[in-house]
C-alpha cells in the first residue's frame, strides 16, 4: 500500500520501484512508466477531491486472457491496472497498546520456491498465516523462515530491541519494505544501533521491546508473543522515539510538495 498524507504520497517513487522490480522478475509489461504511475495515482486521489487520511491498494495484473489458463501467452491486450484509493486511517489504541502475535507453522519460502521479494496476488502462505492468526483471536502471525529464525509477520515486518539494539531479520526471506528500510534508516539517524541478523524465539520472549512496521500504521509495539508479555508489557522509549520520528518524517515529506 501506498499512503497519502496531507496531499503527498509518501515514498512513492520507492514503492514503484519495487512494482516494476516485481513486475521484471515474472515478465509483466506495466505498461506505463514509473512517473506515469505515479501521475495516475495522483490523478485518482485529486478526481476524487482526497487530500488526507488516505490508503492506496495498487495493483497491476497482465491483464485479460482469451482463456482461463496459468500460461502469459494467452494473455490479450495491455495489463489491468488497479488504483483502489479508500479513506482510512490506523487505529491510535494499538500505537500505544501494542499488538498481540503468534507464531505460527506457516514458513516464509525460499526465493526458487517463491521469492518473498515479489509483492504478488499469490501470497497464499501470508494468507494461510493470517487466518491462523484469526482464529486464534491475535493481530498478526510471525513467521519463521525454512532455517526456524523469525523473519517477518504475515502483513508487516518485525523488529526486536535488546539492550537498547534494534534488530530485524535478514532480507533472504521477506518483502523488501519500504517503511522497514525508512524505519532503519530513521534509527541509525537517531543514533540507535541497528542489525540485520538471525536470530530464534527465545530472543522474541526476552526482548526487552517488540515492534513491527508498515505502510498503513507506520510503527506498531507488540506486547505479546506466543501469550509472553514483551518487557513490561507496555510500549518502550525506542518504540516511541522511532513512531514521533517516522511521523516527523513525514509531515518534512509533506512540507516538500508533491515534487520534493
Amino acid at each position: 500500500g501506498i499512503r497519502l498524507h496531507k496531499g503527498v504520497l509518501m515514498y512513492a517513487a520507492e514503492h514503484v520501484k519495487r512494482l516494476f522490480q516485481g513486475a521484471k522478475a515474472i515478465d509483466v509489461d506495466v505498461g506505463v512508466t514509473p512517473e506515469g504511475l505515479i501521475k495516475m495515482m495522483y490523478d485518482t486521489v485529486d478526481a476524487n477531491e482526497m487530500h488526507e487520511g488516505v490508503h492506496i491498494r495498487l495493483m497491476v495484473t497482465r491483464g485479460l486472457k482469451s482463456t482461463p489458463y496459468q500460461n502469459p501467452t494467452f494473455t490479450v491486450g495491455k495489463p489491468t491496472i488497479v488504483i483502489a484509493a479508500e479513506h482510512k486511517t490506523a487505529a491510535e489504541g494499538p500505537k500505544v497498546n501494542g499488538m498481540r502475535l503468534m507464531t505460527t507453522h506457516v514458513r516464509r519460502g525460499a526465493p526458487d520456491v517463491q521469492d518473498p521479494a515479489w509483492n504478488s496476488h499469490s501470497k497464499l502462505n501470508c494468507i494461510a498465516a493470517c487466518i491462523q492468526a484469526n482464529k486464534a483471536g491475535v493481530d498478526e502471525s510471525l513467521m519463521l523462515d525454512p532455517h526456524g529464525f523469525v523473519a517477518t509477520c504475515n502483513s508487516v515486518h518485525f523488529f526486536i530491541v535488546v539492550d537498547g539494539v534494534v534488530v530485524t531479520s535478514k532480507r533472504k526471506y521477506i518483502l523488501h519494505g519500504i517503511t522497514r528500510d525508512n524505519v532503519m534508516r530513521i534509527a541509525r539517524g537517531l543514533g540507535i544501533e541497528t542489525r540485520e541478523e538471525d536470530f530464534t524465539l527465545t530472543a522474541v520472549y526476552s526482548a526487552d521491546e517488540c515492534f513491527v512496521t508498515g505502510t498503513f500504521a507506520g510503527v506498531l509495539p507488540v506486547r505479546e508473543v506466543d501469550g509472553r508479555k514483551i518487557g513490561d508489557g507496555e510500549r518502550g522509549p525506542v518504540v516511541r522515539r522511532l513512531q514521533e520520528a517516522y511521523v516527523k518524517e513525514a509531515d518534512a515529506i509533506a512540507r516538500r510538495g508533491r515534487g520534493g
